[in-house]
């Protein structure tokens, strides 16, 4: 998907989320628990109820990696069923030496056809680059994350790499030196950045950094985070951001009425995102 489909997709249905298929077998309803294909059953029904309200779906791979083959035959169904306009992720967090990578690319770009993967930046460019090397595919890349262990290392303050700054000017956080650098090796029409939503503070210093990229931003929801902050401080002149919601749309209801409630809460963020683009003009 290039660039300029998202942001039409983003624009026509007047909405930037992404739902989370991060599906639990424990979690779905128990009149879907015996069924054979459970996990995609489940998975259509969320499709089918939300693919108007929604530019793209994020599917987290460790669910169904859990389960194995069967796991695996679900996802690769699951992907092929998603309509053609909407943005397939697989959140799968890759990231190896470069011979590795370049297979965790082919298996998802190419095998499972997604649209984009997430990808963690720490062993450096070499591992990062066969992602890139697809056309029309993206990379997503681990920025500020919105789980507590972020302080461990993303917030962790460097000296800086330009010793001519002066003494005057703070030091930069360890996430900004990833974002600085990364964006050098791509562009914005193939990289992504992940930013928690928890860490809305953030998102005017992220803009000052990469003010053309998009960010997917986990976090709203369960996890807490402002869809009003985030949108505030990180929308750009192309939206330029993928909000995803998971647990809040597709564990709505454990009973039979699962997707009609999950349809309920999709239509909820996607109406408070109409209004929120329709103030910035877009």
């Amino acid at each position: 998907m290039t660039r300029k489909q998202l942001v039409d997709e983003i624009q026509q249905k007047k909405s930037y989320l992404c739902v989370g298929l991060d599906t639990d077998l424990t979690k779905i309803p128990k009149h879907l628990q015996s069924h054979p294909n459970a996990i995609f059953e489940f998975n259509k029904a969320i499709i089918d109820a939300t693919k108007d309200l929604c530019v793209g779906y994020k599917i987290n791979t460790a669910f169904y990696e859990a389960l194995g083959l069967k796991g695996w035959e679900a996802m690769e169904q699951t992907v092929n069923y998603i309509p053609k306009g909407l943005f397939k992720i697989a959140d799968a967090k890759r990231g190896d030496i470069g011979n590795t990578s370049s297979q965790y690319a082919k298996a998802f770009f190419e095998t499972m056809n997604f649209d984009a993967i997430t990808v963690a930046p720490y062993m450096g460019e070499d591992s990062i680059r066969p992602f890139l090397e697809y056309e029309n595919k993206w990379t997503i890349v681990l920025g500020l994350t919105s789980n507590k262990g972020a302080n461990d290392f993303e917030m962790l303050r460097l000296v800086s790499e330009d010793a001519n700054q002066g003494e005057h000017l703070r030091p930069e956080f360890l996430y900004e030196r990833v974002l600085r650098k990364i964006a050098t090796w791509g562009n914005p029409d193939n990289l992504m950045f992940v930013t928690g939503a928890t860490q809305a503070t953030e998102f005017e210093n992220i803009r000052d950094i990469i003010p053309e990229h998009f960010l997917l931003v986990p976090g709203v929801g369960f996890q807490g985070g402002s869809l009003e902050e985030v949108s505030k401080y990180g929308m750009n002149k192309d939206c330029g951001l993928l909000v995803n919601a998971s647990r809040a749309i597709i564990f709505a209801s454990e009973k039979e009425d699962f997707a009609a409630e999950a349809r309920a809460i999709a239509q909820q963020y996607q109406t408070e995102m109409s209004h929120y683009l329709t103030t910035a003009a877009l």
